[in-house]
C-alpha cells in the first residue's frame, strides 16, 4: 500500500468509500507541500477541490480588509479542509493557511462529487461529519455568548485536541502547534487574559505548554474539569 493510500484511507470523510473506490480517489489525488504560512487557499477564491492534510497543521482564517487576520480553528493530520467542495460555484467563506510545514493530498472537487454519485453508500459518513462541524460551529458560538472566559478557552483547546485525535476524546496526550498569541487572536482576547487562564489550566495539570506548542496532557480530564467550571 503506498503512502498516498495510507493518507486518504486514515482521512474520516473518505472513510465511506468501497476500496475501489479508495483506489479511484489516488488516481485522482495529487500531492501539495507548503511552508510555514504559506496560503493554501484564499477567502473568495472560487476552487472547490478537497485536501486531506497528511502532515503538519493547517489554519482557517478570515482576514478584514485592513488586513487583521482573526484565527477560526487550526486542522491537523488526518483531517480534511474545503468544505466548498460541497457547493460548487460558490467563493470560499474562509482562507486556509499553512500553520507549520505542511503537506496535503488535494482531490479536485468535481472529482470527489462523482466518487460520492458512484458509491452513494459513502453519502451517510459524509453527512455525520458534516453534522458533526456544524454542531461543533454551533456549540463554539453558544460558549462565546453564554460561557465564561476560563470555559471558553478550555473547551476550545479540548476541540482542538479532538480535531488533532482524529475526532474521538482519549486520555492521550495531544500536542499541537500554538502560542498564547495564536489562543488571544482565536478568542478575540488580549495575551495577558489568556496567560491567565492557561495558568490555571496549567497548575491543576490538564494543560503543558512548551515553546511554541500546547499539550493537553489529558483531553478525558480536561472534559471533566469543564463540565464542573461554573458558566
Amino acid at each position: 500500500m503506498s503512502e498516498l493510500s495510507d493518507v486518504l484511507r486514515a482521512c474520516p470523510l473518505l472513510g465511506g468509500l468501497p476500496d475501489k473506490g479508495l483506489a479511484e480517489a489516488e488516481m485522482m489525488a495529487r500531492w501539495r507541500s507548503f511552508g510555514a504560512g504559506e496560503p493554501i487557499y484564499e477567502k473568495g477564491s472560487m476552487q472547490s477541490s478537497l485536501c486531506v492534510i497528511a502532515q503538519g497543521q493547517v489554519r482557517i482564517s478570515s482576514v478584514n480588509s485592513e488586513g487583521r487576520e482573526a484565527t477560526l480553528i487550526i486542522f491537523g493530520a488526518p483531517a480534511w479542509i474545503g468544505d466548498a467542495v460541497f457547493s460548487p460555484g460558490m467563493p470560499r467563506v474562509y482562507g486556509a493557511t499553512a500553520h507549520e510545514k505542511t503537506r496535503l493530498v488535494e482531490l479536485p472537487g468535481d472529482g470527489f462529487r462523482r466518487l460520492l454519485d458512484t458509491y452513494p453508500q459513502a453519502y451517510p459518513v459524509v453527512l455525520d461529519l458534516i453534522s458533526q462541524r456544524l454542531w461543533s460551529v454551533m456549540s463554539i458560538i453558544a460558549d462565546d455568548a453564554l460561557q465564561g472566559i476560563a470555559t471558553r478557552i478550555g473547551r476550545r483547546l479540548l476541540f482542538l485536541a479532538q480535531l488533532q485525535g482524529a475526532g474521538g476524546l482519549t486520555s492521550t496526550p495531544v500536542t499541537f502547534h500554538l502560542t498564547r498569541e495564536h489562543i488571544a487572536n482565536m478568542m478575540g482576547m488580549t495575551r495577558q487574559g489568556v496567560h491567565r487562564v492557561i495558568k490555571e489550566y496549567e497548575q491543576a495539570g490538564l494543560l503543558r505548554l512548551d515553546y511554541g506548542r500546547v499539550t493537553v496532557t489529558d483531553p478525558l480530564a480536561l472534559q471533566a474539569y469543564l463540565y464542573n467550571l461554573p458558566d
